[in-house]
């Protein structure tokens, strides 16, 4: 590409963004603007800005999307109980749509011709980053830095941010080789010691909890209350959604919930080992799924339970703005209609016990199910009931025999 003459760079003031900024102005010539998500990663953000401009950035962005980022992503996705891989609750995949539609619109408010990532042609997130730039502007210019230069490892990199004197965090050279990503919904760790599959991840790195064996040894019960699918409060405060995730993170880290170690498969055709922490997308998980239960009409939801794996594909491949996902989006809200109610949870070292839940639209008719006497069910109807069921099964069953 060529006669790009400003960029709009996802930013997070590490070691790839900070190397790419001076890249870009090297390689392209061009004017780099940098702009920077707060999505509760806990990272000291303000050491990012001053670092852009050290680096001669002229325009810097920095925006706080916590609230937006669960009201509009992270709740959606969570009313389709999304897992991928049978454990992973997409905390970094749900977080890049949002990036890459700011990106876009601060391209546009700055007249900028291209966006750039520092997602590397390995992973996932260079998927994710681009179909959502092309979606939402088919006509921006994208530039991936890892595809392009001839760095090829951190030694390499930290020579260059060397040369060009570009400040790296405290002891970088001697962290541990960790690959990390966070926000408000998760915490992730690949690479390093973690490549190998046969040794046990080192419980020190984790940031968002403890162990479970380092958790309390009595119980923490805990009430959350959800309105049509999406949660409301906690122990019967009501907080704004960035808040309640928050408070249920601190309450189900202490307790070690949503640590997990997985074998992931990349959407490239990559497998990886990943270790995540997740507290507070775990405790909303379970108790969503409570309450679906009682909520539900039992075919809507075994419905809802096949388009699962597909949604959570899409979301983990980077399609969160394709017409598919907002098609599934569509019949996922609508179950949600009458998903009303509270639930009550017993945490208990990494372990997620339903101890309650209550709606007021709730399909659970305790005269109906109960198996005392004065039930208003008829055991007669189940007569019929069976005999037509098995109807087919009892006609190839003769055929069989004649033959």
């Amino acid at each position: 590409m060529s006669g790009i003459k400003k960029v709009v760079l996802a930013y997070s003031g590490g070691l790839d963004t900070s190397i790419i900024v001076k890249w870009l102005q090297e390689n392209y010539n061009c004017e780099v603007v940098t702009f920077t998500a707060n999505l509760g990663q806990d990272e000291e953000i303000e050491a990012a800005v001053e670092k852009a401009r050290a680096l001669g950035v002229k325009e810097i962005f920095v925006e706080d999307l916590r609230e937006t980022f669960v009201k509009d992503y992270v709740f959606p996705m969570l009313r389709a109980n999304p897992v991928y891989d049978g454990y992973y609750l997409l905390g970094s995949s749900i977080a890049r749509p949002l990036i890459a539609y700011k990106q876009i619109e601060i391209a546009k408010q700055v007249g900028a011709d291209a966006v750039a990532h520092g997602a590397t042609g390995k992973g996932n997130d260079q998927v994710r980053f681009e179909l959502g730039y092309t979606t939402l502007d088919p006509s921006i210019k994208i530039i991936a830095p890892w595809r392009e230069w001839d760095f090829t490892s951190r030694k390499d990199m930290l020579a260059y941010a060397k040369k060009h004197e570009i400040k790296i965090t405290l002891n970088k050279e001697n962290e541990d080789p960790y690959s990390s990503d966070a926000n408000i919904l998760h915490k992730s760790y690949e690479g390093g010691p973690i490549e190998d599959l046969w040794k046990r991840y080192d419980e020190s790195i984790l940031t968002m909890g403890v162990s479970p064996k380092k958790a309390p040894d009595t119980p923490t019960e805990i009430e959350i209350e959800f309105e049509k699918g999406d949660p409301i409060a906690v122990n019967g405060k009501k907080l704004s959604p960035a808040k309640l995730l928050a408070e249920l993170n601190n309450i189900g880290g202490k307790n070690g919930i949503g640590i997990i170690d997985i074998i992931e498969n990349r959407y490239i055709g990559i497998k990886t080992r990943g270790i995540y922490e997740c507290p507070g997308g775990t405790i909303l998980l379970h108790a969503h799924r409570a309450l679906e239960a009682i909520t539900l009409d039992a075919v809507c939801a075994h419905y809802k339970e096949e388009i699962m794996p597909r949604y959570a594909s899409l979301i983990y491949n980077g399609f969160w703005f394709s017409p598919e996902r907002k098609m599934l989006q569509t019949a996922i809200d609508y179950t949600q209609q009458d998903v009303t109610g509270t639930v009550r949870l017993e945490l208990y070292k990494g372990n997620i016990l339903v101890t309650g839940r209550k709606a007021p639209r709730s399909l659970y008719n305790v005269n109906i199910a109960t198996f005392e006497e004065g039930s208003g069910f008829d055991h007669k109807l189940a007569d019929g009931f069976i005999k037509l069921t098995g109807l087919r099964l009892k006609i190839q069953a003769q055929q069989m025999l004649k033959n």
